[in-house]
């Protein structure tokens, strides 16, 4: 099972480029690992520009192969075909159902906690604890 995230950066329309993240979505994973390794604009297209991944931060292949470098396990590293998501607010970037949501925002990562979001609430904004991963 995986801990679900959903990974975005606010365009200057305010839309939002994400990719979805299969596992370790939690803050104290996830959050780090954004936080302390894309945390310029740069860094952060570069991250969804390789679409929908595994988990964002590893070293070993689809084939349990030590990878030479860590880093994002993209699905397209296996063939799939999965680009990165547009919504125009927040209000759709929020719509899909994963556990834990992070924003790239004015040079800033924010993290929220979706499991109580429901129609009309809005997700609950958490810390990303200190300490790194990387």
């Amino acid at each position: 099972m995986g801990t679900r995230s959903r990974i975005g950066i606010e365009l200057k329309d305010q839309s939002i480029l994400s990719v979805y993240c299969h596992y370790d979505g939690y803050p104290s994973f996830n959050g780090r690992i954004l936080r302390d390794n894309f945390d310029t604009v740069e860094k952060v297209k570069e991250l969804i520009d390789g679409g929908d991944m595994s988990c964002t931060w590893t070293n070993a292949g689809w084939k349990n192969e030590t990878l030479p470098e860590t880093g994002p396990l993209y699905y397209s590293s296996r063939g799939e075909d999965c680009p990165p998501r547009l919504d125009k607010d927040m209000e759709e970037f929020f719509s899909d159902g994963e556990e834990y949501s992070y924003i790239f925002r004015n040079g800033n990562w924010f993290a929220y906690d979706m499991h109580q979001f429901q129609d009309n609430v809005a997700p609950e904004p958490v810390e990303i604890p200190e300490g790194s991963f990387s």
